[in-house]
């Protein structure tokens, strides 16, 4: 299927380009999350109409999370979980509770935002996890876990 990109995507393209996509990628994902529409002759038409207006649309999503990207950049979050007395953690640290913990620092970052490269962190001390806010956007914090007994 033919779709015309609203929005930058990874791996795919950028603001405008007609791409090719399977069927269920375009169906599922791109066009009800409003990232494409189908490339229709129609849709080509109003897309050049309202470009201007999308452009500036994402230099204010870009310019909003370079902002926030520098105030979290070289953030430290200090996590405690449960931990045996060898350093290894009841449980893990996932990408989820480094959201929860950014959010009561004043960050609001989703979670699907957090990337864990090396899965989720299972021994106590520090590691290096990366915070996607833009696709153009990826910021490294630092988390230290400390454990405590049970």
């Amino acid at each position: 299927m033919q779709i015309i990109l609203l929005d930058k995507v990874v791996n795919l393209g950028a603001l405008g380009e007609i791409v090719r996509v399977k069927d269920g990628y375009a169906r599922n994902f791109l066009i009800p999350s409003g990232r494409a529409r189908r490339a229709t002759a129609q849709a080509i038409e109003e897309f050049e109409k309202k470009r201007a207006q999308l452009e500036k649309l994402a230099a204010e999503k870009l310019a909003e999370a370079e902002a926030l990207g520098e105030k979290l950049a070289g953030t430290t979050l200090k996590v405690t979980q449960k931990a045996g007395v060898d350093g290894r953690l009841f449980g893990s640290v996932t990408n989820f509770d480094i959201s929860e913990e950014l959010g009561k620092t004043g960050f609001k970052v989703p979670k699907s935002a957090v990337r864990m490269p090396t899965g989720p962190i299972k021994v106590v001390g520090d590691s290096t996890v990366s915070v996607s806010l833009h696709t153009d956007v990826v910021v490294e914090i630092t988390v230290s876990v400390y454990g405590e007994t049970a």
